[in-house]
């Protein structure tokens, strides 16, 4: 008998939903980086435990939308809490509840979503502040478990996924059960090298950055050719991005590289060109070239 169960995991930005997400698989299907808002679109991250299989969505960090690209993340999460198995609110362990987490907390009772809370990064508090955390949301709304874990080493993983069954509801599988990810290979790539800029550059530059794979191809000898075009907003942020001599592009170009690769499990031929499309972030239009559909 095969069971399946759709999860939805926000919080807000930087609260380490995607390093949860990685972890959950035990392959990185999702960027991560210490910048808010690395996350723009909700990705569908697939876990098959025996019978069951488990989706879970990735959503972007809940903020204060500045663009319209901003409003179409925002929007992303609002529509993702709603219409699934559980909801994992994600939060630090810090015994005050912020505003984001008020705005997601009003939208799981509005959506009234079955939820868990999922406390993060236990790793860095002690018992005592943990429990004050956990008293404190309890009565903000009526979660059907707390859960403090930690991402980043596993613990609590297991504890997670115990207490995901119970969501689990007897039907088909929705994906195959070898897959990891919605997302094509393609746009993987693509996100690969955007998690390095937002890596090496600082600022505001790799915000108002995108990219997109413009070739794709594979040899008979089995090396990846793969075009990628960085686009940014002003034409000053390009020369940062290119760097003296082209030394910038050429590290972000290596160390996405190294990941493609890894990825891909192949070689991969990889060239890099920058170009300027100012306001993107604020173009229907552009952000409709991007897949962002607002």
């Amino acid at each position: 008998m095969t069971k399946s169960a759709m999860i939805t995991i926000c919080g807000r930005p930087n609260v380490g939903k995607s390093t949860l997400t990685n972890a959950l698989v035990g392959e990185k299907v999702a960027i991560v980086s210490n910048k808010p808002q690395t996350t723009r679109s909700r990705i569908s991250a697939i876990v098959s435990r025996g019978d069951t299989q488990f989706v879970f969505l990735d959503t972007p960090g809940f903020h204060k939308p500045r663009t319209r690209l901003g409003d179409y993340m925002v929007n992303v999460v609002r529509e993702s809490v709603a219409d699934v198995d559980c909801v994992l609110l994600m939060v630090e362990p810090i015994a005050a509840i912020g505003p984001q987490e008020e705005a997601l907390i009003d939208r799981l009772r509005e959506s009234r979503s079955r939820a868990l809370l999922v406390i993060n990064k236990i790793d860095s508090v002690d018992k005592a502040r943990l429990l004050e955390v956990m008293a404190l949301y309890s009565t903000a709304y009526d979660f059907d478990a707390i859960l403090p874990l930690s991402a980043k080493t596993g613990e609590g993983i297991g504890a997670l996924f115990a207490e995901l069954d119970r969501y689990a509801a007897e039907g088909p599988h929705l994906f195959p059960d070898d897959m990891i990810s919605d997302q094509p290979e393609r746009q993987i790539c693509a996100e690969l090298v955007r998690e390095k800029l937002l890596l090496c550059l600082d600022k505001e530059i790799p915000h108002g950055t995108a990219v997109e794979v413009t070739r794709f191809s594979e040899r008979d000898n089995g090396i990846i050719d793969l075009d990628v075009t960085i686009y940014c907003e002003k034409e000053s942020h390009k020369g940062i991005i290119i760097g003296k001599k082209g030394a910038m592009l050429k590290k972000i170009g290596e160390l996405a590289r190294a990941d493609i690769e890894k990825f891909m499990g192949a070689r991969v031929f990889l060239q890099t060109w920058v170009k300027v499309k100012e306001n993107w972030r604020d173009s229907m239009a552009q952000l409709k070239n991007f897949g962002f559909n607002a």
